[in-house]
């Protein structure tokens, strides 16, 4: 049973008129957010701001993660139209930083590698001056299929390591810590001009030195980006929440990771992924 959420975890209620405004547009293309499958708290602030996180590859995921929402089923056929659907909405939205994720698609030869790409192009088509970045699975380690992904230039490559290995078999026994860090390194010794990227949740009965010895793990793999969010549970049947980091604490864990030498870190009770992405990669790019 999870503890009681303090009040910094308090956030307004959303605007229903502009949640239904981006659902209506999203339906109309047949296409799914993260924002909406992982009961995402921020979703109000960003369907307000007009900003989503596409999420393509159906809405069903072959791996069952413990703490994340997403629905777990046998999953649908690719879409192969959702490249172009995403690229449109994304440009009617008139995104200038177009974030893309995915379930995992354990069934298909590449993990959906190949259905990224194709989502990179369409974006950059109709879209040339926006900048793309992709969340992507681990892809069960394949490094062609990253190759897939990063022969199509996104700006940002991010894959989250999401906890401390010592968490890894109650937390996501379907994954493996090292196959992360070694994709996070082959992104940066690829040599095309990309941005890796990672990120956490805190709260799931890690302790700090876990979290500080990951920052380090991923900084010495090529990680530059690094985001630090507390873990929320999405329901009774999900794990329960051991720990309600205190936002000073993500203060701290924020100057240590620029000490480790990160070049850019967003971390805070409500920070997810893709939370002020564009931002982010604005401050970035002007550094």
């Amino acid at each position: 049973m999870s503890p009681d959420r303090p009040e910094w975890l308090t956030l307004p209620a959303p605007d229903e008129q502009a949640l239904d405004g981006m659902q209506q547009l999203l339906s109309q293309g047949r296409l799914h957010t993260v924002c909406e499958s992982a009961d995402c708290p921020n979703i109000g602030e960003c369907f307000g701001n007009k900003t989503c996180t596409f999420m393509i590859l159906g809405k069903h995921c072959t791996r069952n993660c413990r703490f994340c929402a997403v629905t777990h089923a046998v999953p649908e056929q690719v879409d192969a139209a959702e490249p172009h659907m995403v690229a449109a909405t994304a440009k009617q939205l008139g995104l200038e930083h177009v974030v893309v994720t995915s379930v995992t698609r354990d069934d298909l030869p590449d993990g959906g590698a190949g259905h990224f790409a194709a989502t990179i192009r369409a974006v950059r088509e109709n879209l040339p001056e926006a900048t793309i970045e992709v969340l992507i699975p681990d892809f069960k380690g394949s490094k062609q299929a990253v190759n897939k992904v990063l022969a199509a230039q996104p700006d940002i490559v991010n894959h989250n390591t999401e906890t401390v290995p010592r968490l890894y078999p109650v937390v996501r026994p379907q994954a493996v810590y090292a196959r992360s860090l070694k994709l996070i390194s082959r992104v940066r010794e690829s040599g095309v001009k990309t941005i890796a990227k990672s990120g956490l949740m805190l709260g799931l009965g890690e302790t700090m030195d876990e979290v500080i010895a990951v920052m380090k793990d991923l900084h010495r793999a090529g990680c530059q980006m690094l985001t630090l969010g507390q873990y929320l549970s999405p329901s009774p049947a999900h794990l329960p929440v051991v720990e309600y980091v205190h936002p000073q604490v993500f203060e701290c864990l924020k100057e240590e990771a620029f000490t480790i030498g990160f070049f850019h870190v967003n971390a805070g009770p409500m920070v997810r992924s893709s939370y002020h992405a564009g931002v982010t990669f604005a401050q970035m790019a002007h550094r």
